[in-house]
């Protein structure tokens, strides 16, 4: 049971790692890198998540919106902050608004419950450029940030 935390925990370092370099979000032209920074946490089926948005490109996002999708089905009740709206059972989409180029939004937090207490649950972070309006090919979608979040308590960074 050790060695499998272990070997999850050593996984998830990577999967941090190589999900933090910044997000071109499709359709934008090159200059526009989006990306999240920031950690979340589990206990008992509860997910904290806190990050902060950047654009790390050349030009300015008019509206930007960040969808965060789990693994796992989310309780029916949520209580989540302004700007945040449920987006099926396992997604909620937070508005970001506009970013600057070179640019660092305003930090987001939320807390979400799952349906069950999992031991682990992947998280997918990503950029949706114009607002979350968009609706499948060709919206302004990135590749998403993943982080795997085990149920210790502990802060998994990304």
């Amino acid at each position: 049971m050790r060695t499998t935390r272990v070997l999850a925990a050593c996984g998830a370092a990577l999967v941090m790692i190589g999900g933090a370099a910044s997000l071109a979000v499709a359709g934008s032209g090159p200059e526009v890198g989006l990306a999240y920074h920031g950690a979340a946490s589990m206990a008992a089926g509860r997910v904290d998540v806190r990050f902060t948005p950047r654009n790390h490109g050349a030009s300015a996002v008019p509206d930007a919106s960040v969808r965060l999708l789990w693994s796992e089905p989310l309780a029916d009740r949520q209580a989540l902050p302004g700007g945040c709206a449920r987006s099926g059972e396992r997604a909620v989409v937070c508005r970001v608004g506009a970013l600057a180029a070179k640019g660092v939004g305003e930090p987001i937090g939320l807390r979400v419950q799952l349906r069950e207490a999992p031991s682990e649950v992947l998280l997918e972070i990503g950029a949706v450029a114009d607002g979350g309006r968009g609706g499948g090919s060709g919206s302004g979608d990135s590749d998403p940030q993943r982080v795997l979040v085990l149920d210790t308590g502990d802060e998994y960074y990304f």
